[in-house]
Order: structure tokens, then sequence, then C-alpha cells
């Protein structure tokens, strides 16, 4: 018996590796019941391990049942009722019977910012990717050494840690334009999390919500899983269309109006105002969310739509994703009084809170400037890159492109009025051959857009290098229409 053979599958302790070993040996009955198991000072040097660590993981298989001692003799596999168990390579494949959110879930398919798979490419003009500075992790670093120190290790409160709420109230007053306590502000693990507490809280199985079209898949994939029916309202220059809006019938509008994702259109003052109008007639609910609203090149930062809000229709959706960084993981809602209640308690059944040392570090960059002043410089180098890359298509490709969405955020969306949409392909092809990485606008789009478009990011590259980028692309395209022929 001292020739056991046994997998130890390096995870862990030895004991538990061992330990695991030793009952998935029993369970596959590949140690039948009465075998005798080596005694432990023969198993222990067969699998170069201690004595004791060979105790301890016999000791516990006696404790749960699966062997047992014998006076004199050693220890023996117990009879266990176990019915008979196929070799785990032959386990057969069977239905699994899946849940609506499941089913659902897997039909959308998590949606992998499609950069992620050009990372290889010198000229990746990937979007939705953070500008991260080196003063930025450093500032992190330290904020966050020190908030190991000084965070107590209880329970957080389900709604944020008053520290936090506080100081983005008073950011979102200097920043937004909103006037708001940390009593209306509800810490999320960032802004999807945001997205489906609100579905949660506010809708029921067969509800309407209306979204833009295009729209960040997100959404969507939010509200399908807990059942609601989406219905989608067309974007032009001016953001949403509101005069499309539904009559009736409508529980939750959501809306990107600083920086509409993804066109980049602004939404108007003057439908601001009608949208408003729209959900007090409709006895209807908000959802901004502005995800890149702080990055404005153009024009002072616009005032969030919720600033214009006197009927407490609007849920305000901020994320600390693109200031600072997607791993971070926090973001944070901004609730009419109405909802606080039910959102926090949605918030406290969902997962009992954001992680509180992260928040705590948070709070203190923003306690002591170092938020804002980073926002600030992230923001004069975003301009910077953005201006590079616009000069570039301008002088390289200016017959080939139409750009829009150019005053906010890290992207900017290009139309190719001189290619078919289903040429695209093709563009992005030959732009990857050239080494440069370029991204289709249609899969936001419920219905396929009926011109061909690309969205190009800029955080993730220096002005030169956006330069070159921009010159090869404008070669791709070239190349595409000649071999139109």
């Amino acid at each position: 018996m001292s020739a056991l053979h046994l997998d130890l599958d390096g995870s862990g302790p030895l004991n538990g590796q061992l330990l695991r070993a030793l009952k998935q040996g029993i369970l596959d009955r590949r140690l039948p019941p009465g075998t005798r198991l080596p005694a432990s000072r023969e198993l222990a040097p067969a699998l170069g391990l201690s004595r004791n660590t060979v105790l301890a993981a016999y000791e516990q298989l006696a404790a749960e049942g699966f062997i047992e001692g014998r006076i004199g003799s050693g220890s023996y596999v117990a009879e266990l009722a176990l019915a008979k168990r196929p070799a785990r390579d032959a386990v057969p494949e069977r239905p699994v019977r899946l849940s609506r959110f499941a089913r659902v879930a897997l039909q959308e398919k998590p949606h992998r910012p499609p950069g992620r798979q050009k990372a290889t490419l010198r000229y990746n003009l990937e979007y939705g990717v953070p500008l991260v500075t080196p003063a930025l992790q450093s500032a992190w670093h330290r904020a966050l050494a020190r908030a190991a120190d000084d965070t107590g290790l209880d329970y957080p409160l389900p709604e944020g840690l008053s520290k936090l709420r506080n100081e983005i109230a008073g950011y979102l007053g200097r920043r937004r334009g909103l006037t708001v306590s940390a009593e209306d502000i509800v810490v999320v693990s960032g802004a999807q999390q945001g997205l489906d507490l609100v579905a949660r809280v506010l809708l029921e199985p067969g509800d309407t919500a209306v979204l833009e079209d295009p729209h960040y898949q997100g959404a969507r994939q939010a509200l399908l899983v807990l059942g609601a029916k989406v219905a989608t309202v067309p974007v032009d220059p001016d953001g949403m269309v509101i005069s499309a809006l539904p009559a009736r019938g409508v529980r939750l509008c959501g809306v990107t109006p600083s920086h509409q994702f993804p066109c980049g259109a602004v939404l108007s003052l003057s439908r601001r105002l009608e949208l408003l109008e729209w959900a007090r007639a409709q006895d209807a609910w908000i959802l901004e969310d502005d995800y890149d609203g702080e990055y404005r090149y153009d024009t002072r930062p616009l005032a969030a739509l919720k600033s214009l809000d006197r009927d407490g229709r609007v849920l305000y959706l901020g994320t600390f994703s693109k200031v600072l960084f997607p791993a971070l993981r926090l973001g944070y809602l901004v609730v009419p009084p109405a909802l606080r209640e039910a959102m926090v308690a949605g918030k406290w059944l969902t997962d009992r809170g954001c992680p509180a040392i992260e928040q705590h570090a948070v709070a203190s960059l923003m306690e002591s400037g170092q938020f804002e002043r980073q926002l600030r410089r992230t923001g004069r180098e975003l301009n910077r890159r953005r201006d590079a890359l616009l000069a570039a298509l301008a002088r390289h490709a200016g017959d080939l492109v139409e750009v829009q969405g150019t005053s906010a955020g890290m992207h900017i969306t290009v139309w190719l009025p001189r290619h078919a949409p289903d040429e695209v392909p093709q563009v992005i092809s030959e732009a990857a051959r050239r080494n440069v990485g370029v991204y289709p606008i249609a899969p936001y789009y419920q219905a396929p857009p009926t011109r061909a478009g690309l969205l190009l990011g800029y955080s993730g590259l220096s002005p030169n290098d956006l330069q070159e980028g921009a010159r090869r692309l404008a070669l791709a395209l070239r190349e595409v229409l000649a071999a139109r022929g």
C-alpha cells in the first residue's frame, strides 16, 4: 500500500491537498470499503510529505467518517452508502435546469470590451479604458496603505462609509451642479451594480424600460435578466429624441445626457426639460448615467440633468472607473428621498456593502484634494491626446471620415461616408494588418445602423502614436475603397 497513487492539486496547505486526494479516491471507489490505508510513516516519504501532514489528513478523514481505525491493525476505508460512481472523465453531461436570470445572462453573454482582444496591436485605439498615470498609482498605493490601518473591520454601512458619501456630495456640488447630501448617496460596486440595483428596486417582470439606441449593452442586459421589456428611442446630434418616447406605459428611462454612449451627443437643454416633463406626465423614473461627464474639452462641464429635477424623478449614477481605474469597482447613486430606504435595503440584501478599505482610501484621496488635482491633470492630458488624434484624422483622412462626439469623454465616433456598413469588417482587418486596432459602433445598436462607423479611443496612446495610428487607418480606408474597384 505504500505505492498508493495520489494526485495533489497544488492548492493550499499540503494536509488539505492530501485530504482532498484521499476523499476523491474513496468516493470514486479507487479505494473501496475495507481497503487498508498505508501507515503514516510509509505514506509520508512516498509522497514527500511530513508524517504530521499525513496524520492530520487521516485524523480529519476519521472525524468525517471516511475511514475507521482498528486497534493494532491500522486505518481502513469505511463502508459508505455510495451509488456506483463513474470515473471523473466518464461523467456524462446532463441537462441542468437554469433560472430565467441565468438563461438570459447566457444568451446575452458578458460584453467584454472589444479592445481587450487587440492588446497586441501597436496602435490600439481602444475605448473605455481610463488614463492611469504613475502619479495616480503612487497616490493610490499610499492611500490604500493608510486605509488598511485606519478602517474598522466590522461590516460597513450598506449605503457606504459616511466619510466617502460626504466627499462625493461635496464633489458633485462643485463639479456637476448638484445640491445633495450624504444621505442621498448609495455607494455601489461600479456602475453595473448601480444599474442592476435600480432595476431591481423599481421594476417588476413585464414592466417597460426605455433606452437610447445605440446604448451601453450592460444597461439592456441588466434590465432583461430581471424580466423587463426594453424599448429603444433614437439618438440624433442633440441626444435622445424625446418626441419618440412612448406616450404611456414606461416605468424607467435610461439616458446618458452629458456624453451619449457611444455616439457622443450632448442632450440639449430644451430636450432635458422635455424629458423631465415627460417623466412627470408618465409617473416614470429617469436613470442618468454620467459615466464620463467629468471630462469636457471645448466648454465648461455641463450641470447634470438631475440638477434640473424638481420632482424627485432622476436617479444619478456615477462611477470611479473612468476617473480612477476599473479594478476599483466603486460607483455611486444619488437617490431621490422617496427611494432612499428601498435602495439601501436592496444594497444590504445584495452584498452587505462595498469593501470598506477601498472606500476609505478613495475618501482620503478626495478629502486631501489629490483626487480633483489628478482629475485636472488627466483632463489636460486627454485633451492633448484628443487634439492630436483629431488633427491627424483631418490631415490624413479628411475626405474619408465624419467625426462626432469630440467635446467630452475618452473616445470619438468616426463615420465612414464612403464605405458601406458591410465593409466595416474589412476596414478593421486592414487596419489590424497595419498594426492598428479600431472598433465597430454597430454592436451597440438594436438594429444595424445605416452608416459605417467606428469608435476610436485615445486615452491609451501618446499623441505621436495617435498621429501614426490615424495615418495608418487612413491607408486602410483607402485600401478597402481600392479593393472595391
